[in-house]
């Protein structure tokens, strides 16, 4: 669980620095169409959900009375759907700013090496008692972490989107 987890992190993470990596530092904070968030934008939010996950781990967790990773499919289901569209909760709402791509990479590395290690160092049974996503149970330690995953590949897929959409 902790080495098949732990190499997703990875691939997800290089995936979307990658993607990050394509856009000069003026084509990271071009709207690619209306309504749309600029790639530095995109980056943020990923910033803004993901960074203070494994803090989570360190709070309240009690024993799972269930599979640690019972949730993973409707995660799937929600953030791999790209048709749909969500709207982000204000709280992790991206500021209309100039963003500076390496600050947002320096970040991103961050969350990547933050999320590795806790994988590494958690029981990714126990469920976390401090937080909850809206539709959803409370999650593993496990779902948390495949969380950040799957909301990273569903942003990444939408910068590719928007890197397209700035090249035409």
């Amino acid at each position: 669980m902790k080495s098949g987890i732990q190499n997703t992190i990875i691939e997800t993470y290089s995936e979307l620095n990658d993607t990050i990596a394509s856009f000069s530092e003026e084509e990271i904070n071009i709207v690619p169409f209306e309504g749309s968030w600029t790639a530095g934008q995109t980056a943020q939010h990923i910033i803004l959900a993901c960074a203070d996950i494994p803090k989570l781990f360190a709070g309240k967790t009690e024993k799972t009375n269930r599979e640690a990773d019972e949730n993973v499919k409707n995660l799937d289901a929600v953030f791999l759907d790209f048709n749909t569209k969500y709207q982000s909760p204000e709280n992790i709402k991206p500021a209309e700013i100039d963003y500076d791509k390496s600050k947002l990479l320096a970040s991103l590395n961050k969350i990547q090496k933050d999320l590795f290690e806790a994988a590494e160092t958690y029981d990714l049974t126990l469920t976390c008692l401090d937080a909850k996503i809206p539709g959803f149970e409370n999650f593993t330690i496990y779902e948390w972490i495949y969380f950040a995953i799957v909301h990273t590949q569903r942003h990444t897929h939408q910068l590719k989107l928007i890197y397209e959409n700035i090249k035409k």
